[in-house]
């Protein structure tokens, strides 16, 4: 694991560590935790607190077909802390960078491909069942900004899988978002 990755990794698991919220929580709580979203005190697993590192993020339309979003190999990083705040990136692995080393002068070529290579957020994330509650407040796809949304999800071992009924492409053509994610383990 890179340096940058670890520093992320340990600020995010000693906010969760630090949180008064986890340290208030009394024992037979272990497995929920409060969360602060949007949600009406909507409650954040215990088993979605943490680091996630992308697996994959296809969209699958309506005959099967997949297509990866971000090409193969994706990288990314999802953050969750105790209390449901969330930040998520999702990149291209191999990008191309601008000809010019100023993104104020880039080619339209350039800020398409910037746009369609890479996704990020942050907002707010809940969970109940198998059903994940979230609140976006700021996209890098701007369509997204103060969007909110429910997506059902699982949990196997250590893989997190969710669905997006309506991606930031592929949606009129009938197809949903499909991502899979993996814990960090430091």
């Amino acid at each position: 694991m890179s340096r940058a990755k670890r520093l992320v990794l340990a600020a995010c698991l000693a906010s969760t560590i630090a949180s008064p919220i986890l340290a208030a929580a009394p024992a037979q709580d272990a497995a929920m935790k409060p969360s602060e979203s949007t949600h009406g005190g909507a409650m954040v697993p215990k088993e979605l607190i943490g680091a996630w590192a992308l697996v994959r993020c296809d969209n699958v339309y309506p005959d099967g077909h997949r297509v990866e979003l971000y090409g193969p190999n994706p990288e990314g990083m999802w953050l969750i802390d105790a209390q449901g705040d969330y930040m998520m990136q999702i990149v291209r692995a191999k990008r191309m960078p601008f000809a010019v080393n100023d993104k104020s002068k880039g080619t339209a070529e350039e800020y398409r491909a910037a746009s369609m290579d890479s996704n990020a957020h942050y907002g707010h994330v809940s969970a109940d069942a198998n059903l994940m509650h979230s609140q976006i407040l700021h996209a890098s796809f701007p369509n997204w900004d103060g969007k909110s949304g429910d997506s059902s999800y699982t949990i196997n071992g250590d893989e997190l899988t969710y669905r997006v009924a309506k991606p930031s492409s592929g949606a009129a053509e009938g197809a949903h978002g499909e991502v899979v994610w993996r814990r960090v383990h430091s």
